[in-house]
């Protein structure tokens, strides 16, 4: 399972095959497929689902998927935890964590997820949870494989690249890239050739599957093109030997013994598929006259929800761009919101924040919890010259919700999280 080629187009129904003739020619389940493959059709949506919604794939494999041991409780990924959280009273506070620290032990990408926050129904299909993961070793490394059955996963590296293995090909996926994983589909995470430790952010995304935003007025061009998300093509592992699966479902892990790798997938066909999209080819809209825009102009992915132009989580980026608007305070305003919003720093600083907010740190401000820009920036902007800048300090995203989030326990007595946030604000007072 070596090869690493792409094919393009948010959405789009993909053929690929790593063995010629593998796949079948108008019909999807043969009587007898090609080198005796076992047809197996994933579906990410009701049968029913109206075609645009409609998501599913063929897949022709060496063994089905059914061919594996009873799954049994899975203990080791302690800190990987999901809705409903806690029920502990909430405040309205403004949180904020520094990043963690390098690894001790030796850790893969599973047993190195850590929640922070979350809400929503999963047996509902809404909601979502936000989670960290640091990881030093490779799933290759115990022949360890995962796949999530209570919502698709985005991973949002924020240092140091990695491989990811699905069953439908490969993804190479670095910082200020992304990597989505629908529900379902099982995968091995590595680390790439060179690295000792990766780690970023994951939204595990409950509800309906991320898709482009409506552009509205902006028109036909701007924000994300669909030719930029890439697709994996077809590469399937074949080995003899003891595997072990962990799936989640319904909250909990489970892991099951396998003979072989369940990434044997020899051929699919579908619009059901693992992708990745590369930051740097958002294209940004912004203001040319006056006025800080609307987070929302920065949206790259949406997950929408039953109340229409509410979303059940968007993905936002903050990336470097040209901020020339006149007469006007430039970083983001100060503001009380509706949506829930979590943040995270990929690289550099962010344009609101002068200090106290690094890379691989995170924030939470819940709904109607006043937030903006520190002290020392909203004086330095508030008196600055206001010509045209380029502003080129660094990445950061946002995850917001229709939800709030409620923190988990570990996440609100880690020894990240930082009990003098407030204090940016207490001089404008």
């Amino acid at each position: 399972m070596d090869n690493l080629a792409y094919m393009s187009g948010f959405g789009n129904e993909f053929a690929s095959e790593a063995k010629a003739g593998a796949l079948p020619e108008g019909q999807n389940s043969p009587q007898s497929a090609a080198y005796g493959l076992y047809p197996e059709q994933i579906s990410g949506s009701a049968f029913t689902a109206p075609k645009a919604r409609n998501q599913r794939s063929w897949f022709y494999r060496i063994k089905p998927s059914v061919c594996h041991g009873k799954y049994q409780p899975y203990k080791d990924a302690k800190h990987f935890l999901s809705a409903p959280f806690s029920g502990a009273d909430l405040s309205p506070n403004q949180l904020r964590w520094s990043p963690k620290a390098p690894l001790k032990d030796h850790v893969d990408f599973i047993d190195g997820i850590f929640t922070i926050a979350g809400n929503g129904v999963i047996d509902e299909w809404s909601g979502l949870a936000v989670h960290v993961y640091r990881a030093n070793s490779s799933m290759r490394r115990g022949h360890r494989y995962f796949y999530n059955g209570d919502g698709e996963m985005m991973i949002v590296p924020q240092d140091g690249a990695m491989t990811i293995r699905t069953e439908m090909g490969i993804l190479a996926v670095a910082p200020e890239e992304i990597a989505v994983i629908p529900r379902g589909i099982k995968f091995a995470i590595d680390l790439a050739e060179g690295e000792s430790e990766i780690r970023g952010y994951i939204c595990e995304n409950y509800g309906a599957p991320f898709e482009l935003p409506e552009r509205g007025p902006i028109g036909a061009n701007g924000l994300a093109n669909p030719r930029d998300f890439l697709y994996p093509v077809a590469a399937y592992e074949e080995f003899e030997g003891g595997c072990t699966q962990i799936a989640k479902f319904m909250g909990k892990l489970w892991a099951a013994e396998l003979r072989s790798s369940p990434l044997n997938v020899v051929a699919w066909h579908g619009n059901y598929a693992p992708y990745k999209y590369n930051l740097k080819h958002f294209n940004t809209i912004n203001t040319v006259s006056f006025d800080h825009p609307d987070p929302s102009i920065f949206t790259v992915l949406t997950s929408p929800s039953h109340i229409a132009g509410t979303a059940n989580v968007d993905f936002v980026i903050f990336p470097p761009r040209w901020m020339v608007a006149e007469h006007t305070f430039r970083p983001p305003y100060f503001h009380r919101n509706l949506m829930s919003e979590f943040m995270g720093m990929i690289n550099g600083e962010y344009d609101g924040k002068s200090d106290g907010f690094a890379p691989g740190g995170y924030s939470l401000h819940n709904a109607m919890s006043a937030h903006g820009p520190d002290s020392a920036v909203f004086k330095k902007a508030s008196n600055a010259d206001l010509q045209p800048q380029y502003l080129d300090s660094g990445l950061a995203f946002m995850f917001e919700s229709r939800y709030v989030m409620r923190p988990t326990a570990q996440a609100m007595s880690d020894d990240t999280l930082q009990p003098d946030y407030l204090d940016v604000w207490q001089d404008m007072a």
